[in-house]
């Protein structure tokens, strides 16, 4: 069994479930973890950031319910409403990094939305991938280079499509997939211990 993390690097609530992330792959070391972009905003929806009115209220409750952080940084890049959002190019950098360490896929995912969401830097620049695997111990020059290759456009489609066979609509969602038997741990918003408690009814089930 395996888990998978369909995300979007540019969705707050995905930002909201780092921590949980974090302590359920800490907890679970033999699981490992295969992370997903799921394509959030893509063609009509590569919009400025002012057509979606409800960003701000959403903001505040993530924080509230999840404690994350939403930076000056971030508030300084989103304040004149102009900057424009686009999942494909933070598919193709999440893709970039991923294939640059793989075992470390949900530890960079993570470090991809801090850099949006907390420092404020924009997914569609090569220097922000720079400093994401710079602050990772990885080969920036590499992790660049396969940012800027078609192979980093083609795996950004392949997630894409398989985020779309797996069925899932809404991010974050976590899913324990063992052959062809996908369950989902977590859709949205949910605690480490309730991610536990629902891994725990599957080892039982399976068990029985």
């Amino acid at each position: 069994m395996k888990l998978v993390y369909v995300f979007d690097a540019y969705c707050g609530w995905s930002h909201g479930f780092s921590r949980t992330l974090r302590e359920v792959a800490a907890k679970h070391p033999d699981l490992p973890v295969e992370v997903l972009s799921g394509g959030l905003f893509t063609g009509a929806r590569r919009v400025p950031i002012r057509e979606f009115g409800y960003v701000k209220g959403a903001n505040a409750k993530i924080n509230e319910l999840t404690g994350a952080e939403f930076g000056e940084g971030y508030e300084r890049l989103i304040a004149d409403g102009s900057f424009v959002m686009d999942s494909e190019a933070a598919a193709r950098g999440m893709a970039a990094l991923r294939q640059n360490a793989p075992e470390r896929a949900a530890e960079l995912a993570v470090a991809l939305q801090h850099a949006f969401y907390v420092d404020g830097q924009s997914l569609s620049e090569p220097a922000t991938y720079r400093q994401v695997a710079e602050e990772a111990r990885l080969d920036a020059g590499a992790v660049i280079a396969a940012f800027r290759s078609p192979a980093a456009q083609a795996a950004a489609e392949a997630d894409f499509h398989r985020t779309a066979e797996l069925g899932v609509d809404a991010f974050p969602t976590l899913l324990a997939v063992d052959g062809d038997r996908a369950v989902v741990l977590a859709s949205g918003h949910a605690t480490t211990d309730e991610v536990d408690r629902r891994l725990s009814a599957l080892d039982t089930r399976d068990a029985s």
